[in-house]
């Protein structure tokens, strides 16, 4: 088997893609701010775990919510290095000079759109669960079972629009 075509070209950001990534690390970090402002008035025991309609079905402590910033941070940083370098990603063997700058954005485009969706459903999902603590909503409602399918798939087929 021969070594597929893949040069290492240095691409510079879309202005969609920086828009997206203003977007889903503004969120992330307004979600962190939320979070920080209102930890003093949080119960000791919070939501740990939902069901698919969005309800508590576990609770733990409040220290259990610092865990979905560090998956979001994770998520960031490992899609973000992997957006990099668009080389790496798999492409159909059409792949060839004539085409590999385009195939290298359309790739790219759906990792950013995936990594910044990733962010704002973290950053969401952190607000909501401190609102439930809080006693401010009862559940999750069903935005999070509707909305995680419906984000990914959007994320790649927009490309296809």
């Amino acid at each position: 088997m021969s070594n597929p075509y893949r040069p290492e070209l240095k691409l510079s950001k879309t202005k969609l893609e920086r828009i997206f990534d203003l977007v889903g690390i503004g969120v992330f970090l307004l979600s962190l701010i939320f979070a920080l402002i209102n930890w003093p008035q949080l119960p000791d025991k919070i939501p740990g775990h939902f069901n698919a309609l969005g309800e508590v079905d576990r609770w733990g402590s409040k220290y259990e919510i610092i865990i979905l910033p560090i998956i979001g941070l994770f998520i960031f940083t490992l899609m973000t290095f992997f957006e990099k370098a668009p080389h790496m990603h798999n492409y159909p063997k059409r792949l060839n000079e004539s085409n590999v700058e385009q195939f290298y954005l359309n790739s790219r485009m759906i990792l950013n759109m995936t990594k910044n969706s990733c962010l704002i459903i973290f950053g969401l999902l952190i607000v909501q669960v401190i609102r439930v603590a809080k006693g401010e909503i009862e559940s999750l409602g069903g935005w999070v079972s509707s909305n995680v399918p419906f984000t990914s798939i959007y994320s790649v087929n927009f490309r296809f629009i």
